[in-house]
């Protein structure tokens, strides 16, 4: 057959493009733009937005880099979407931006949230929405009708990010119930948009797109579009999804009881069942799956924790002396370095290794890794991130960075004992081997702190995005789209290390609700 599918990851960290070869089902070649993380904007605390023009910058500029590897760009049969959740992209009749995206880990539309919850009924949303609207996209352009009514007044359209990126591929204004679903647009119990919520917030049913499957042609290449990309105009964009059902997708995660995770800016553990079910407290939420249909339903319940690689980010910039000058342990005696040093130079791999060197309980050192906005799993509270524990006398940077790495995994504990108490049971769990899945650490602490075997596959969303293409324009079906799909390794439960990563996870609880009691 020949050809390629080109799949695109809009993420708020990166924009990554894959392309895969239909005949094989792997990746020819890939790319990411730009090589440091995107740069999120928090013109106020707990704000969180990014212009969605510089996502469409570094599309072009990965597609540029996919290009230069000597592959013919007009041999695309198709192309997929990811994107990052939960945004809100606001446009009036023009098309033109009215103000920057507000974006998934933002915090602003919490009490926003919280009062129509307790308005409309928690009975009401969770029957009919799973969830309550919380700090998601309804409530944040309730916000902007509260806060900043002229802009509301111009409002033509309201996208979600990936909505954004295939309008400006194709210049058509669409939407999925699974991306309406996500920002809690979406009235599950009778399969339409969620008018009353709408109604509740002043929000005109016009300013939503017209509905598109998830696997379909959902627009073509524009001639514009076209000749940015070096892509043939009329190409197909024929499948769209929410990064994390991608990720689910990526893996094949697609059959009830089947289990993704990942863990990049936020960590996520996603589970797919045919029936909807919801946490009382919306601490996880439910959406619509990328392959659920009327007869044959799919919903994803989602666990995420907003402070994942992000922290691991930070403290690789922030923290991080240059090879060679980062003390293992503390100490000023160790050439802890001056003041107002920079911080560069050091691998994710150098601080894995660092990690690693410390044992399990970090001494004692407790990270709480709750500092990228309000966690869903505390019921929305933003309680930051903190360090507990510190004795200046014996920790040093491997301890913060395995107290770190071992903070996240506790709280994707602690969000996986709300999952079990929804009667989810997770035995396996599929991951790509990328972000902090990277670190033997982060991996079997995972494995052995939930007691769920890792595997590991040789994916990402972009691939994931890609193989949702070949699927929407029927050049695959649900089965043949992954012949490609390579698992790396399976990383099993450390039985010898159960009993101390159990301790150390009751110390960091202890001070999680130290915290959430005080």
């Amino acid at each position: 057959m020949g050809g390629y599918l080109l799949g695109y990851d809009v993420g708020s960290s990166s924009i990554k493009a894959t392309l895969l070869s239909i005949d094989n089902g792997k990746a020819v070649t890939s790319a990411t733009s730009p090589d440091r993380e995107l740069e999120i904007q928090a013109p106020r605390p707990g704000w969180a937005e990014q212009n969605p023009e510089v996502w469409w910058e570094h599309l072009l500029k990965a597609t540029e880099k996919i290009a230069s590897s000597g592959v013919k760009l007009a041999d695309v049969e198709a192309i997929g979407i990811s994107y990052q959740m939960h945004g809100l992209v606001c446009l009036d009749r023009a098309g033109v931006i009215l103000r920057p995206a507000i974006i998934w880990c933002d915090s602003r539309a919490v009490e926003i949230g919280d009062k129509a919850f307790a308005d409309l009924g928690p009975d009401r949303c969770l029957e009919k929405l799973l969830n309550s609207p919380g700090n998601f996209t309804a409530s944040k352009l309730a916000w902007v009708r509260e806060n900043e009514p002229e802009i509301f007044a111009s409002i033509d359209r309201i996208l979600l990010p990936g909505d954004y990126i295939a309008y400006r591929l194709t210049g058509t204004l669409n939407t999925t119930p699974s991306g309406l679903s996500e920002g809690i647009l979406w009235n599950f119990a009778e399969g339409r948009l969620a008018d009353f919520l709408l109604e509740y917030y002043g929000i005109a049913e016009k300013m939503i797109p017209p509905l598109v499957a998830n696997f379909a042609v959902q627009g073509e290449v524009s001639a514009e579009a076209a000749t940015q990309l070096g892509l043939k105009a009329g190409t197909p964009v024929s499948y769209r999804g929410g990064d994390q059902p991608n990720n689910a997708l990526s893996l094949n995660v697609l059959q009830p009881g089947e289990v993704a995770a990942t863990a990049g800016t936020s960590g996520v553990v996603y589970g797919v069942g045919d029936t909807p079910g919801y946490d009382s407290a919306s601490r996880v939420n439910t959406f619509v799956h990328v392959n659920h249909e009327q007869g044959s339903p799919r919903y994803g319940t989602l666990l995420c924790i907003n402070g994942t690689g992000i922290l691991n980010s930070w403290l690789k910039h922030n923290l991080m002396t240059q090879q060679g000058t980062a003390p293992a342990t503390g100490g000023a005696e160790r050439g802890v370095r001056a003041s107002g040093e920079r911080a560069s130079g050091v691998s994710y791999e150098q601080m894995n290794a660092l990690a690693a060197s410390i044992p399990v309980g970090a001494d004692g050192l407790v990270v709480l890794p709750y500092g990228n906005g309000a966690e869903r799993t505390l019921e929305n509270r933003n309680i930051g991130a903190s360090i507990r524990g510190l004795d200046l006398n014996r920790h040093g940077q491997a301890h913060l960075l395995r107290a770190a790495q071992e903070g996240i995994v506790f709280a994707l504990k602690y969000g996986l004992q709300i999952m079990e108490g929804m009667g989810l049971r997770i035995d396996r769990v599929r991951a790509g081997a990328a972000n902090m899945f990277l670190s033997p650490l982060f991996a079997e602490a995972f494995a052995t702190i939930s007691g769920a075997a890792v595997e590991l596959y040789d994916t990402d969303g972009s691939q994931g995005a890609a193989r949702g293409a070949g699927i929407g324009v029927g050049i695959y079906d649900l089965e043949g789209a992954f012949s490609g799909l390579k698992q790396v390794r399976v990383v099993e439960a450390n039985a010898d290390l159960a009993d101390p990563y159990e301790e150390a996870y009751q110390r960091w609880l202890k001070e999680l609700q130290r915290i959430l009691s005080g």
